[in-house]
């Protein structure tokens, strides 16, 4: 989920007025478009669409998905879309997207039981908002021989700790922040009272007394762990990944009551101009060889359970979970929509400027 955008295929930027407008040119036979983060736009996600067609979908990247919406709002048009769960029901209400019919999804019965019960995902009988991709976890990687007290009790209270002020990150968006700091003080973010909000706004002003940086950049997260310049950093599960392959002294936190988990899935925009290549594209990211390259490569775990089968021990071991993926998935807390949003956005885009 790295920052940047690409455009190919049969997209085209219009510069207008000092404004853009994003247009998709050609007829129902070109090429779909897919609107997505950078790691799951890669050849394994696209391969069996074009064996299929024999033809590259055009693929465009999205930053956050904060982005992706407005551009989309702004007249862009792709096919199929990456969002994740707790983003997409805002993308539904504005009237983005079209129900998929899952029995013309091949690889939809490979996809976890608890992923394809997930509240709100239902469009009718045999029919979804949301296709479940892949998942992950977010929750602090440490560096173990730096705050080796903390690899014992398993507790994210080093990113209030005195000792390592200036020497902890958390990441930029408030999907992932608030929720993390609201449950430290026992504050369900998903259903806050404006007293609720209060105190967890004081909970932030004072984390950011701590912090070194804010980013969502996995890629600085695992450099700053890596040299020491961080002990401590909200991660993604991938970032942990990455650092425990390099054989750096890190560990994965996990809590007393479990760590959040996020979903992310694919879409399907309401004007496709060809339901069959955009319903093709999205059994492409379910293929088994690219839920294996999920696991491998990504760092994040698929939705198809059914091809872990072929993933070695190792494997899981290094990204520190088990291989009942379904009972690990139940043990989580499901990153879910907040609202409010804006208002969340707003306040910690305020509080987050205290930090140099």
């Amino acid at each position: 989920m790295k920052t940047g955008w690409i455009l190919g295929g049969a997209l085209a930027v219009v510069l207008l007025g000092g404004g853009y407008f994003l247009t998709r040119g050609g007829p129902a036979s070109s090429p779909v478009t897919l609107f997505q983060w950078e790691d799951y736009a890669q050849p394994p996600y696209l391969a069996a669409y074009e064996a299929r067609y024999g033809e590259k979908p055009a693929t465009m990247i999205f930053a956050d998905e904060d982005e992706a919406f407005a551009k989309m709002r702004a007249g862009f048009k792709p096919d199929v879309m990456g969002p994740c769960y707790y983003e997409f029901p805002r993308w539904k209400e504005a009237g983005l997207l079209q129900p998929i019919d899952t029995a013309k999804l091949k690889n939809w019965n490979k996809i976890s039981p608890t992923l394809r019960g997930l509240p709100g995902i239902s469009a009718g009988p045999g029919k979804v908002w949301f296709v479940p991709h892949y998942w992950g976890n977010t929750s602090l990687t440490i560096r173990t021989d730096l705050a080796p007290e903390y690899a014992k009790s398993q507790s994210w209270d080093i990113l209030f700790d005195p000792k390592y002020k200036g020497r902890v990150s958390v990441m930029d968006g408030v999907d992932d922040t608030v929720p993390f700091i609201a449950r430290m003080i026992g504050v369900n973010a998903y259903d806050m009272s404006d007293a609720d909000w209060t105190k967890v706004q004081a909970k932030l002003r004072e984390l950011v007394g701590q912090l070194r940086f804010v980013s969502s950049d996995a890629t600085a997260l695992a450099q700053g762990l890596a040299s020491g310049e961080l002990v401590a950093a909200m991660s993604w599960r991938t970032t942990f990944a990455t650092l425990n392959r390099e054989k750096k002294p890190v560990a994965y936190l996990t809590p007393p009551g479990g760590i959040f988990t996020y979903v992310c899935g694919l879409v399907m925009h309401k004007d496709t101009p060809n339901e069959e290549k955009a319903l093709a594209l999205i059994d492409a990211g379910l293929e088994d060889a690219a839920a294996v390259h999920t696991i491998e490569q990504v760092g994040d775990e698929p939705a198809n359970v059914g091809a872990m089968a072929k993933v070695p021990d190792s494997v899981f071991q290094s990204l520190g979970i088990q291989r009942d993926l379904e009972a690990f998935l139940k043990s989580g807390i499901f990153q879910r929509r907040l609202k409010d949003k804006d208002k969340l956005i707003s306040a910690w885009t305020d509080i987050k400027s205290g930090v140099q």
